[in-house]
């Protein structure tokens, strides 16, 4: 593997982009756009109903946001006449053939000009409807490949994976592609289109059923989607429709060019294109300002593991080094971009920043008075946070129960609002507890060696950096990561 200029390769390409109103897009978009302003076109395919409203979500969502601020320095009442030239927002679905997009004439536009598809459209919602997960992260996937193998110039499908595909599985997760078929877990019968199957099924089901609600439907889906996941080793339905996704591109990739890369937990950024920037809320940031908030009585999780988190800048810059290291050449690699095995950080350092920051800077509440944080009691295990959670809430909710009985159910409707606000918590530490109690370190051999052909140009290796072993952990939470967090997230 060779690596040529990543600034010359970028020069006069063509490139696509799914997704690209997300987290991570965005900040792909505005790196490209800001290095190398001779790129050709960025055609950023955005859930929109027609072009005016692409355009305005793309406006809106991303070009107003605080991430495009040095753009907006470098060519100020320029700066429109500029994206104007070189993006073009696209109205579009990758849920649907030819990626939803109704303009025949974009299309063949895009098929006779785009050089390299990135494929960053998913949903990572843990919790999500299985109907809904399928059809974009599995079956979104193989409509992205489809379009990509109409390109007549493609030189390059970049698909942007998770590392949490492994699942629960302990010890060293290797890079190494999932097969069609192959479960975590071993069990036979794992067909992607025996599972849409069951999806049409369940939902025929539900029309039936005429005390359904949309609400009782959409849990019944969330339900189906954690079950069938469980069933072949997968802790939920976002990491299961992701390796089902991969496994589809696998079988399908023939002569295309083929990278998939795996972050892990993706949180701000670490220096570009300025220091802290997040949106949206990630486990650990609401873990951290619910305890600065005061809100948080303790934190579940074994101290001792090993958390693999990773600035949102550096995976941007291993996306870009992967296009211009595998152009057009067939292959099918994975990349995971993490620091578990490079540079790993403990739970009990997060948790320890956490303290550090919000005594440092204390929250300041509606009332104006500072929040005073404490040491928080860490439950390392499930058992004391079982034992914990029926001390503080089960036994409560018994004797309210009791009393509501002797008031002829007055409270009522305070017993259900508890009993509501319990399953949702024990939801939510069941779909996170994988990560809280992690056994596993994601190989970055292949990313490794990416790096070291990348820092061999010493001008493009400072620009275009993804080691985490440049990372101080501490300075990173306790001055950028956390403040950015509060900043921009949790205004």
């Amino acid at each position: 593997m060779e690596l040529g200029s990543i600034l010359e390769f970028l020069d006069n390409k063509t490139i696509l982009v799914t997704g690209a109103t997300g987290f991570l897009a965005k900040i792909f978009v505005e790196k490209i756009l800001r290095v190398q302003p001779n790129v050709k076109k960025l055609y950023l395919l955005v859930r929109a109903t027609d072009a005016k409203s692409a355009l305005q979500r793309f406006n809106t969502e991303a070009v107003a946001k605080d991430l495009f601020k040095i753009l907006k320095e470098k060519y100020g009442t320029n700066l429109q006449s500029f994206l104007s030239e070189k993006v073009t927002p696209v109205a579009g679905d990758i849920t649907y053939e030819n990626l939803g997009v109704n303009d025949s004439d974009l299309i063949q536009e895009m098929w006779r000009n785009v050089d390299v598809v990135v494929n960053v459209a998913a949903t990572t919602n843990f919790d999500e409807r299985y109907d809904t997960a399928l059809a974009l992260n599995t079956f979104g996937a193989k409509n992205v490949f489809n379009f990509a193998a109409k390109c007549a110039k493609i030189k390059l499908l970049l698909h942007v994976s998770t590392a949490y595909v492994s699942g629960e599985t302990p010890g060293l997760i290797l890079e190494t592609p999932y097969r069609l078929g192959e479960a975590l877990n071993g069990a036979t019968g794992l067909d992607i289109n025996t599972e849409k199957k069951i999806i049409e099924e369940k939902l025929k089901e539900l029309s039936y059923d005429e005390t359904a609600t949309n609400k009782s439907i959409t849990l019944a889906m969330k339900d189906l989607g954690i079950e069938r996941a469980n069933k072949y080793g997968w802790p939920n339905t976002y990491v299961f429709t992701k390796a089902l996704g991969e496994m589809l591109l696998g079988s399908m990739k023939g002569n295309m060019p083929l990278v998939i890369l795996r972050p892990t937990i993706i949180t701000s950024t670490y220096k570009e294109p300025f220091s802290g920037w997040i949106e949206g809320i990630r486990t650990i940031d609401s873990l951290a300002v619910g305890y600065g908030k005061g809100r948080l009585a303790c934190f579940l999780g074994d101290p001792e593991s090993t958390i693999d988190v990773i600035p949102a800048d550096m995976v941007v810059n291993a996306m870009i080094a992967t296009m211009v290291a595998h152009a057009s050449q067939p292959c099918e690699i994975i990349y995971h971009v993490g620091s578990s095995v490079s540079n790993p950080l403990k739970y009990k350092e997060i948790q320890q920043s956490g303290y550090n920051y919000f005594s440092r800077h204390p929250w300041v509440n509606k009332n104006g008075k500072p929040v005073i944080v404490g040491e928080i009691k860490v439950l390392n295990s499930m058992d004391s946070f079982h034992r914990y959670f029926s001390f503080r809430y089960l036994l409560p909710l018994q004797g309210l129960r009791f009393v509501n009985s002797a008031l002829c159910h007055a409270l009522n409707g305070t017993c259900a609002d508890l009993k509501r606000k319990i399953n949702f918590v024990l939801r939510v530490v069941e779909l996170y507890k994988p990560y809280l109690f992690s056994k596993s370190f994601y190989d970055d051999m292949n990313t490794e060696k990416l790096r070291q052909l990348v820092r061999k140009n010493e001008v493009e290796g400072s620009m275009f950096y993804f080691d985490p072993k440049t990372l101080d952990w501490v300075h990173y939470f306790e001055q950028i990561h956390l403040p950015g967090a509060v900043k921009h997230v949790f205004k």
